[in-house]
């Protein structure tokens, strides 16, 4: 069955749910989320993902797609089954068709874009190709349009993706990794995983989640929401970041907004082969960048953020549209932590203490 093709129409920016929930916020119900969602739509920002696992996300998502002046058709919709919470996932068919629908009430729509296997590296290979499959089924009864995985480990990425295509004779549409293009960490753009990603299995499009290492690359340090303290990332790599903002602070700046500038403008560039063929649109103008984009994923917890990433991501577009990238971001922090052992360094995921539980 000929079908379209997923980077034809999914555009080159994504805006994230993950904080619309505890884990970043201590309450996420007095977030500003349909004024974030509205103000996104109208600068042009058309393609939204979320999970049931983000708590009331999809709920508050939905609720703002709900009062939006623009059509189902306008905007582009991701979700995700699989993880319930911290410890507890089901990736059974029955579950994945359970979230599924219910995924799709919370939301108010009929159909949702894009639907991945939520963080694979904490279920066996076995789970995830059964969900692949029951998904599939669920893409066939029109519930969602495109089938993908997301996950932490690049490497646990890779394989499963090649033995999607190996095992069913399709490759996925999608893959989102997070927290790995980042000041920190860029081996997403490796051979080895971006070029194995693209070429051995398939997959036509590769999105970079998190550019701020899940908050680790903030002047104010790791979020702390009503769920306390979850981020992974050991207290020396947390230290070297609170030096690394220090010497950006130095120099007038903020580490969060050169950590977004260096991920959004690098991945554009390096994450071509599995990027957007759709021109993105700039208050409220398309731009012509000369060919395809590297996809990003960034939430996002006040109006400010967002005007600041909007800031960003219209001048990244802008150098694109002149055909010129700056580079000298590159230069401020980047050259600095090549100089230490935590460059591309990833935490453990699962941890060593990671214990599944059970649906009770």
């Amino acid at each position: 069955m000929s079908r379209t093709p997923l980077s034809s129409i999914l555009p080159p920016f994504v805006l994230g749910t993950t904080t619309f929930n505890s884990q970043y916020n201590t309450t996420p119900h007095l977030l500003p989320t349909t004024a974030i969602v509205h103000t996104a739509l109208s600068a042009g920002i058309t393609a939204f993902d979320t999970s049931p696992y983000y708590g009331p996300a999809e709920s508050m998502l939905g609720a703002a797609l709900a009062t939006a002046p623009h059509d189902r058709a306008s905007y582009i919709l991701s979700t995700k089954v699989g993880r319930i919470t911290a410890v507890t996932f089901d990736y059974s068919p029955d579950w994945v068709r359970r979230s599924l629908n219910r995924s799709l009430e919370r939301l108010g729509t009929s159909y949702v874009d894009i639907v991945y296997c939520h963080d694979v590296e904490f279920v066996s290979a076995e789970e995830v190709m059964g969900a692949v499959r029951t998904l599939r089924e669920l893409r066939d009864e029109g519930k969602c349009r495109y089938v993908g995985i997301s996950g932490y480990p690049t490497g646990v990425l890779v394989e499963l993706a090649k033995r999607v295509k190996e095992e069913t004779g399709e490759a996925l549409d999608v893959v989102m990794s997070y927290a790995h293009y980042t000041l920190q960490n860029t081996v997403l753009a490796s051979e080895e995983v971006l070029g194995r990603l693209v070429g051995e299995a398939g997959v036509e499009c590769v999105l970079n989640g998190s550019p701020l290492g899940m908050g680790l690359l903030r002047s104010q340090g790791v979020p702390v929401g009503g769920m306390g303290d979850f981020h992974p990332a050991p207290g020396e790599l947390r230290q070297r970041c609170a030096e690394a903002a220090g010497v950006v602070a130095a120099t007038g700046g903020r580490l969060e907004m050169l950590a977004l500038r260096f991920s959004i403008e690098g991945w554009v560039r390096d994450g071509t082969r599995g990027g957007s063929a759709v021109s993105p649109v700039v208050a409220g103008r398309k731009v012509d960048v000369g060919g395809s984009m590297g996809i990003s994923v960034g939430s996002v917890s006040s109006l400010k953020e967002l005007e600041e990433l909007l800031a960003i991501w219209g001048d990244v577009v802008g150098a694109l549209e002149r055909r010129y990238l700056y580079g000298q971001v590159q230069n401020v922090f980047a050259g600095d932590m090549e100089k230490n052992e935590w460059r591309n360094y990833s935490w453990p995921s699962p941890g060593e203490d990671y214990v599944r539980g059970k649906l009770e």
